[in-house]
């Protein structure tokens, strides 16, 4: 199936009657190349279950369709569902008008094996993408496009400026494949920002994933100060919990790696 041009993007807009909103981060993807570029990253068969996240006036949604087996497509702007009931006709795609952030994705979801591809609204792509990683398991690709600087602080290392949380969640959960950047003339309208396409694998998760990253949350939330001192409010003997752990308790958040957030959880449960 042919990805939507500028031209038919702004037919349907014009037919149906509708603006992008800007509170909801709409700048919709008008680019085949791109899209082609997103779905071989995905990696799809015949048998691939994908989901997306923002199927906008659904012209990556329209590609998924003819790639993968299966396409349940979420999309937040009840406005879009007579757009994407026109386009989407006769694909079998599932449509579901929708919040994921107020929903259990992964009780939506039914088996393992997803993967996500979705080019994510700016103002809600981090939750998303995160909150993903850390509860639903059944997604084990991520294929995302995100602002520039959103990406570079999802695949930043321990003393990049960038390093933070979105950094160690995604070091816990996932192994970065590959990023390729996506300029702003390729959607209606222009976004004022580059975007990237990150591709994420799932790894299998550590039990004590979610108690390194309450742990790396205090360390970040000051940041400027040494960890024997930041970490106070989440252990009870911080410079001895980071000794017995190989972390020097003069250090800061910024340096330590995921797995060592790790090391500190198991020691300090």
């Amino acid at each position: 199936m042919k990805a939507q041009s500028r031209a038919e993007i702004l037919r349907l807009l014009e037919t149906h009657g509708l603006q992008p909103r800007k509170a909801l981060g709409q700048h919709f993807l008008a680019d085949p190349n791109i899209v082609d570029k997103i779905i071989g990253a995905a990696g799809l068969t015949p048998d691939s279950r994908v989901v997306e996240i923002g199927a906008g006036t659904g012209t990556l949604t329209r590609g998924l369709a003819a790639a993968a087996g299966r396409v349940v497509a979420y999309e937040v702007d009840p406005r879009l569902r007579p757009v994407l009931g026109e386009v989407l006709a006769g694909t079998g795609v599932e449509v579901r008008i929708g919040d994921v952030l107020a929903l259990d994705l992964d009780s939506e979801l039914d088996g393992a094996g997803w993967v996500m591809v979705a080019n994510l609204p700016y103002n809600v792509g981090t939750p998303v993408l995160l909150d993903a990683l850390r509860h639903v398991p059944s997604i084990i690709r991520f294929v995302i496009m995100l602002q520039k600087e959103v990406v570079s602080r999802l695949v930043a290392n321990p003393g990049d400026p960038a390093y933070g949380i979105p950094s160690v969640v995604v070091g816990l959960h996932a192994r970065t494949m590959s990023t390729f950047r996506v300029p702003p003339q390729v959607f209606v309208p222009p976004p004022a920002v580059d975007s990237t396409v990150v591709v994420l694998d799932r790894i299998d998760s550590d039990p004590g994933s979610e108690r390194a990253i309450e742990l790396a949350g205090a360390g970040f939330g000051q940041r400027r100060k040494m960890l024997r001192s930041s970490l106070t409010s989440v252990l009870t003997d911080p410079a001895g919990s980071l000794t017995r752990a190989g972390i020097d308790p003069e250090r800061r958040a910024e340096t330590v790696t995921p797995a060592e957030w790790l090391e500190l959880a198991r020691v300090a449960p």
